[in-house]
């Protein structure tokens, strides 16, 4: 993965996999303490024990689409290099919560990405699907709930290019106002 807005972009791909239609994300940069936790939680069909414990296994997947699952391994040793860790949660008919952290100055650290560009994306081609997104920049925040958008807007004004090319120097703005690195 380039940066690490793809990784999100898989990571919560996993999460629509599984059938869950409700993703919240939650960024929170700590700039003072030099630390990035991501959570993503979602209410797909979660994992049973024997799954879960094998989840970041790059050479385990569920998928008969390919035999090698990469995402969680991948995130998992980067944030293991870069100072951080990560820990999964899930349960069969709950869903699944990952959580990763990691030293948000380390030298080795990936670049961010565009993450608006990503959370927008999976918006748009994901009209079934809630999302919320939380960031956190010390003690200042930003959410963005689709919920609300689309009581706002209109249900089907989520998946319109015109409101997502709104939207996005919004989003964009929020972040850069919060003094977000992302």
């Amino acid at each position: 993965m380039e940066d690490l807005s793809l990784h999100l972009l898989d990571l919560v791909e996993n999460s629509l996999n599984a059938g869950a239609n409700l993703v919240e994300i939650d960024i929170d940069e700590q700039p003072l303490a030099d630390r990035m936790t991501v959570t993503i939680n979602d209410n797909g069909k979660g994992m049973d024990a024997q799954t879960l414990a094998r989840a970041s296994d790059p050479f385990f997947t569920t998928r008969t689409t390919r035999r090698i699952g990469l995402g969680l391994s991948l995130i998992k040793a980067n944030a293991e290099a870069w100072g951080g860790g990560m820990e999964l949660s899930s349960a069969p008919g709950v869903g699944t919560r990952l959580h990763f952290w990691f030293q948000l100055g380390h030298i080795d650290r990936q670049p961010l990405g565009d993450w608006p560009g990503t959370l927008l994306g999976l918006i748009m081609s994901r009209p079934g699907v809630e999302f919320v997104y939380r960031h956190r920049v010390g003690e200042n925040d930003f959410e963005m709930d689709t919920r609300e958008l689309r009581r706002e807007l209109g249900p089907e004004a989520l998946q319109s290019p015109a409101v997502v090319n709104l939207l996005r120097p919004q989003v964009r703005g929020a972040l850069d106002e919060l003094g977000s690195t992302a």
